[in-house]
């Protein structure tokens, strides 16, 4: 059974991106930036293709967050996304919702295989406090 944040979340509608709080891994600022983010049956997903972007290496380090989607706000904590399968279920997803960008998507993936590029993407789950 879906939690009642990710319901409310659903509820929200299928938007381009949110607005993700996240705190300083040193300072434990708030900071705001916008993002694309996921949603499936399962959960909550955050991806870049950037991993040295500054939300992702804080959210490695203080993984509490908040996030604004629309008029809606949740708070939870993030789990950094590595193992394989999970990795591509949440890659299958990117290229569904944000099929525009999928051919480079589909063109990094084919770098990546044959070493000429490295792997620089990050993958998070956001588990939603149940309010």
């Amino acid at each position: 059974m879906a939690s009642k944040s990710l319901e409310r979340l659903r509820n929200a509608g299928d938007r381009q991106t949110l607005s993700l709080t996240h705190y300083g891994r040193k300072s434990g600022r708030p900071y705001e930036v916008t993002i694309w983010y996921l949603v499936d049956k399962d959960g909550l997903y955050l991806v870049s293709a950037n991993a040295a972007r500054s939300w992702v290496r804080n959210v490695k380090v203080r993984p509490a967050i908040s996030l604004r989607v629309g008029n809606e706000v949740f708070n939870g904590n993030v789990r950094s996304i590595t193992d394989k399968q999970e990795r591509d279920k949440v890659n299958d997803l990117t290229m569904r919702k944000y099929w525009y960008v999928a051919p480079m998507l589909r063109m990094g993936q084919f770098l990546m295989s044959m070493g000429m590029m490295r792997d620089n993407t990050a993958a998070f789950e956001v588990i939603l406090a149940d309010e």
